[in-house]
């Protein structure tokens, strides 16, 4: 009977669906890899400076466009007349121009897979080019000098125009790794080359990991499978050990800069001082509580000075080096929350601290960079509208006056001309799905050139209500975002499914494009559920008050305050309180089992992805910024250990995991199964065979078709 029932509900919703001319999405209409995916994301035009100029070029893939300060349109160039060089060169063709990247207002250069190009518009031909090996890596190219610096199997070199390829330094597959980003990608390490101002050295990351511990990944595609060690430093155990490398295209010297004992620490935020002559390295202790900002010269090596340091009670995470003024080479603008929020200070690398440029109970999120006379510094921040906005922003370096650029509440991502005067503004709010704009800084006059489609006109959306609830401690504001079912009927009980994430540098309710939600939630919405999210404390972007409180006891607080946000659910007459369930991954997959544990009986299904279950297991880097070392917080670590409590489990729970996954090893989630199954909990379990993280690609439809019947079946 409750199968006639369902079906003659689903012949029902179906035959009003197509009565009122609505359509329903689909998961490939919402979830990246899927077929249809990009049809429903707000449509795009690539804009970017002209080199140095104020003027702008429009990408068209096949085509540029000149756009003037009105938004009018010419013609600029073509591929095919780009390609025509390529093919009297041999090289081969480019399927678009929308990887170029402006040296001047004449020359770009490209990579097209064998070489680095460097095209004169104005003549059309192709000025020079430099190859590099099929099996290069990691290939960074400097204008400056004409040359490349690439990895060649575990071995750094250097290919200068006309000049034969020279080895820089040796690596080895037993863990020396060369010219790439080092501390796991964390402290804002996004690569391992650094070039000087006028590209005569460069400065580089040589890691040894040959002392840390190696971790079994497993290949089934082999007849048998086969084990594939990765170097993995966990809570507690050695860590590997950095230094930064000097090395002089003229003389062919290279130095090592003495960065000196105790060898495991952080060298961060690597940068070069404006003349050269020094290399400034935000060095951090293990504990990650005292940072050094230190000073090295570039042609010995030798320590030269400490020009501050930093302590916290808590940590330091310097994330942004050192930027150096073009106009007034000693001097540098520096990035700290050394006052409780992140901003920004003006230092002189003789003489010290010169001033705080900005100051307040706001964020600094953003430095896009400084005016070619170093008059004016530009930056995003949540100064005007919390942290729900970003503006853009600039700050007179002479009298620390602080103008806004953007006037449009949302999100703005903005970029600057060198001049100062121009800005291509780009925002997007719960409203607006995309607009691009033309910004005149001096004139305070903006021209339109871009505004993207509502996507989902046409489709069965629900209403997205954007709220405050206060924190577990009474008084702090968070932040939620609540998506509604389409025929949102205030009479009857909804269920609700939880999206959380919770962790440190991610924020997901924001006042962009539908609150910052993902599509997986609208489709959920439109499945008769309630879509929920909130910022608990410890998300980025409210000050050290707001982020710290984690310290020493993470999931503690951040599940404390996600309940303040299920309580809010509780109150409302349309939510059905049996019927809560909650989903995320990595940091959300923990965040999930450990809301399942500490409220049993309030979370009816849950789904863990990738789920960290015991902070020991995890890597050195990220772990002990939050939890010190185990030695050192062994209650900490004891009372956020998931496998410990396993026998509170009530409720329908899902774990899924990338067997190969190199960030939350698979360690994780099979030893929170063995301890379920110790304490007879049943628990259902999947496993991607040769995923990493995160499931991408085609095969998330699969993920998410898995994740969206688990709540269907059971919620």
């Amino acid at each position: 009977m409750k199968r006639c029932v369902f079906l003659l509900s689903v012949i029902m919703t179906v035959f009003l669906v197509q009565a009122q001319g609505l359509k329903e999405l689909s998961l490939e209409d919402v979830i990246a890899g899927g077929k249809n995916y990009r049809n429903f994301l707000p449509s795009y035009e690539s804009y970017k400076f002209l080199g140095n100029s104020d003027n702008i070029v429009q990408n068209q893939s096949d085509s540029l466009f000149l756009i003037s300060g009105k938004g009018e349109k010419s013609f600029f160039l073509d591929l095919d007349a780009v390609n025509k060089s390529f093919d009297r060169q041999h090289l081969q063709a480019l399927t678009s121009l929308y990887n170029i990247k402006w040296i001047n207002n004449h020359t770009f250069w490209v990579d097209n897979k064998e070489a680095i190009v460097v095209y004169n518009i104005d003549s059309k031909k192709i000025e020079y080019f430099l190859s590099y090996p099929k099996n290069a890596k990691h290939i960074h190219f400097n204008d400056k000098a004409s040359a490349i610096v690439y990895l060649e199997g575990y071995d750094l070199y250097i290919s200068q125009l006309n000049r034969e390829p020279v080895k820089i330094e040796n690596g080895s597959k037993e863990g020396i790794v060369l010219g790439q980003a080092v501390h796991r990608s964390e402290f804002g390490i996004v690569d391992g080359i650094f070039w000087s101002p006028t590209g005569n050295s460069v400065a580089f990351y040589r890691m040894d990991e040959t002392m840390v511990t190696d971790y079994p990944l497993v290949n089934i595609n082999r007849r048998v499978a086969q084990t594939e060690n990765i170097k993995y430093p966990m809570a507690g155990m050695k860590s590997h050990e950095v230094t930064v490398g000097v090395y002089d295209l003229d003389t062919g010297d290279l130095v090592y800069m003495q960065t000196g004992e105790p060898k495991e620490k952080y060298l961060t935020n690597v940068a070069w001082s404006g003349d050269e002559q020094n290399i400034l390295i935000a060095v951090l202790n293990r504990a990650q509580n005292h940072m050094k900002m230190e000073v090295y010269d570039s042609k010995t090596g030798h320590f030269v000075k400490e020009l501050f340091e930093e302590k916290s009670d808590t940590w330091v995470e310097p994330e942004n080096p050192a930027l150096f003024l073009p106009a007034s080479p000693n001097q540098f603008v520096w990035q700290s929350e050394r006052d409780g929020y992140n901003h920004l200070y003006l230092y002189d690398i003789n003489k010290g601290l010169k001033k705080q440029l900005t100051a307040g109970q706001w964020v600094v999120t953003s430095v896009l960079g400084l005016d070619i006379k170093s008059k004016y510094l530009f930056f995003e921040a949540t100064k005007d509208g919390g942290v729900l906005n970003r503006h853009l922003y600039k700050v007179s370096l002479s009298n620390g006056r602080i103008s806004r650029i953007t006037s449009e509440m949302g999100t703005h991502v903005t970029s600057v001309s060198k001049s100062g005067n121009r800005v291509i503004d780009m925002y997007s709010n719960l409203e607006t799905p995309r607009i691009i704009q033309l910004l005149d800084v001096k004139k305070r006059s903006s021209v339109q050139l871009h505004e993207a489609k509502d996507p989902f006109l046409g489709y069965r959306m629900g209403r997205i209500v954007m709220d405050t609830i206060k924190a577990a401690d009474g008084k702090t504001d968070l932040y939620s975002r609540m998506i509604l079912p389409p025929d949102f009927d205030a009479s009857k009980k909804y269920p609700v499914v939880v999206y959380v994430y919770g962790g440190p540098h991610a924020q997901l309710v924001k006042n962009s494009w539908l609150g910052a939600a993902r599509m997986w939630q609208l489709y959920m919405a439109q499945q008769g559920y309630i879509a929920f999210t909130m910022d608990n404390r410890g998300t980025p972007d409210r000050g050290c008050e707001f982020e710290k409180v984690i310290h020493r006891q993470l999931g503690e607080v951040e599940a404390a305050d996600q309940m303040q946000g299920v309580k809010y659910l509780q109150s409302l007459p349309y939510v059905d309180e049996n019927r809560i369930g909650v989903h995320g991954w990595s940091f959300g997959g923990f965040m999930t089992i450990n809301l399942m544990e500490k409220y049993p009986d309030v979370f009816k299904v849950g789904v863990s992805g990738g789920p960290v279950t015991d902070w020991k297991y995890y890597e050195i880097m990220y772990g002990e910024r939050y939890m010190d070392l185990p030695e050192e917080n062994k209650k900490g670590y004891e009372m956020t250990n998931l496998n410990m409590r396993t026998k509170n489990l009530k409720g329908r729970l899902l774990v899924i995991h990338g067997a190969i996954d190199p960030t939350v090893v698979w360690q994780h989630s099979l030893y929170f199964i063995e301890q379920c199954i110790k304490n007879r909990k049943q628990v259902d379990y999947f496993v991607y065979p040769r995923h990493e993280h995160n499931v991408r690609g085609a095969d998330r439809v699969h993920l998410m078709q898995k994740v969206t019947n688990y709540f269907n079946d059971f919620l």
